[in-house]
């Protein structure tokens, strides 16, 4: 019997581009055309200041390590464990959260502040995802 799919994200409208983006290879991130707050999740309103005009912007793909958990249990489908859940601070300034690739998955390997870099993970023909791997160099 095939092992359970991971779940799919759904686009909507106000993540769209964001969804067109990792497509893309690119990771792109609003930002405040009023306070310049650069903001993650997608929506179409700033957090910081309610302005409805945004920008969408390409963004550098790089972070670090804020937190994480390592996942020991067999719960989630489409996941072999151990597995990192983390918190990823991008150098734009908002945290997402992923999971962390190309690493073993120990405490000692990941280690909070390590720098990250995006990597992109084809799904299927509608949704790729950004996962995060210690950055080269």
């Amino acid at each position: 019997m095939a092992e359970p799919a991971r779940a799919r994200p759904k686009p909507t409208p106000e993540t769209q581009h964001f969804w067109d983006g990792t497509q893309a290879g690119e990771l792109r991130l609003q930002r405040c055309d009023a306070c310049a707050n650069v903001y993650f999740p997608p929506r179409p309103f700033c957090p910081s200041c309610a302005s409805r005009k945004v920008s969408v912007f390409k963004a550098s793909g790089k972070g670090k390590l804020y937190s994480y958990v390592i996942n020991h249990r067999p719960a989630a489908p489409g996941f072999t464990p151990p597995y990192a859940i983390a918190v990823v601070e991008l150098d734009e300034g908002p945290r997402m959260m992923s999971n962390i690739i190309d690493c073993p998955q120990t405490p000692e390997a990941l280690e909070l502040d390590m720098k990250l870099e995006v990597a992109f993970e084809k799904l299927d023909d509608k949704i790729t995802l950004p996962l995060f791997r210690p950055a080269k160099g």
